[in-house]
């Protein structure tokens, strides 16, 4: 036991994020292979009023309580708090999740001369909350501009990104797609969902489906009566930014008994969800960098599912679909253009299977195991 414990000592590799730990898959992915690499994983993260008990055998969580809940304060408080932290505790290397966290695993790392690993998930100066915020554009952009060619080992989601940051500072970032676990998905025909009529096709949003600019509203629209689509219900799960504006449209449209909003889950309970659905749908708009290059999660898990998809025409997103032949290319965001998407999608029962055998297909090739290797090459210089 004494024996393990140093090990642990010696190998812990101490993972910082700016959420409460409980739904960031990819950190918990990532712990897990690091776990199994001989690594002793810690991760940190934030205490939420509405926080879930989550102590998983792969890792040690360290959820640290804060004053403040959103906005400038949080993240001044988070950095501070994680500085102290980092700076009292047994570590072997440190991962900064997003440039939200990386001021003070870089200081750290400085002061006590450890490696540190960079994995940006996405193209953090890019998003909506950062981008169309002057005074945050400029502090977050200089904050990136500073800490960014510091970093020696850089991880992010997709080639697109990658190419972004190359492009702006000359660095080479390894990509570890944000898939996963690959497993065999089986329908459980007697899962019921409150609200939602077994014999109704559904359409399904998920993840951060709630958040502004994703989509969700002109799928809500899309839902009128007027756009004819029949026999079915759209199922949203998650929370985000928009949720409450979200709910108040529904109400306001009268759709009560065509859209059923669900919080966020654990992650085994939700892919019962969306096994059981028909369409996925991942609807983000171009209207900020990160958006237009996004790969989202949820692509993956429709995709694990043998969920045809219907996305928005974004890069990335648009390469995977096609490329396995998994669904369809919304040209536009429009109500109009995803409501006539989704009754063609519907009306066609051939290619639905079609799509269906595809993405069962695909799944084999798109999991989070064909990603380890990536991983196992950059870290193993670290043990």
């Amino acid at each position: 036991l004494s024996q393990n414990i140093i090990k642990g000592q010696l190998n812990r590799v101490v993972f910082t994020v700016s959420n409460d730990v409980f739904t960031d898959q990819r950190v918990n992915k990532m712990a897990q292979t690091l776990y199994a690499m001989g690594f002793s994983p810690l991760i940190v993260g934030v205490k939420r009023p509405d926080s879930l008990h989550f102590a998983p055998k792969y890792a040690v969580v360290v959820r640290l309580p804060l004053w403040f809940q959103k906005g400038f304060l949080f993240y001044a408080e988070l950095n501070i708090r994680l500085f102290f932290y980092l700076l009292g505790i047994k570590m072997h290397l440190i991962v900064a999740n997003d440039l939200d966290t990386l001021l003070p695993a870089h200081l750290v790392a400085r002061i006590r001369n450890k490696p540190l690993v960079y994995d940006t998930h996405e193209y953090f100066t890019g998003t909506p909350d950062v981008a169309l915020r002057p005074t945050r554009r400029w502090f977050w952009g200089n904050l990136e501009n500073w800490l960014f060619p510091k970093q020696q080992t850089i991880i992010t989601v997709n080639n697109s990104i990658a190419n972004l940051y190359k492009e702006k500072f000359g660095k080479n970032l390894v990509v570890v797609r944000n898939m996963p676990r690959y497993r065999q998905l089986q329908p459980n025909e007697s899962f019921s969902i409150t609200g939602i009529d077994p014999s109704k096709n559904i359409v399904l949003i998920q993840g951060s489906g709630l958040n502004t600019g994703r989509g969700t509203e002109e799928l809500i629209l899309a839902m009128q009566p007027e756009y004819g689509i029949c026999n079915t219900q759209l199922l949203v799960i998650g929370d985000g930014n928009a949720k409450q504006q979200l709910m108040e449209l529904v109400e306001s449209k009268g759709l009560q008994n065509l859209v059923v909003f669900l919080p966020r889950m654990p992650y085994d309970l939700l892919m019962q969800h969306t096994a059981r659905a028909t369409i996925g749908a991942t609807l983000d708009k171009p209207f900020c960098t990160n958006y237009l290059y996004s790969l989202p999660n949820k692509l993956f898990d429709y995709i694990l599912a043998g969920l045809p998809v219907l996305a928005s025409d974004l890069p990335e997103v648009k390469a995977i679909v096609e490329k396995y032949d998994v669904g369809m290319i919304c040209k536009s965001n429009e109500p109009h253009e995803i409501a006539k998407c989704i009754n063609e999608m519907l009306s066609d029962t051939q290619r639905l299977k079609l799509w269906q055998k595809n993405c069962l297909q695909a799944a084999k090739t798109l999991n989070w195991e064909n990603q380890e290797e990536t991983i196992r090459r950059v870290y193993s210089r670290y043990l």
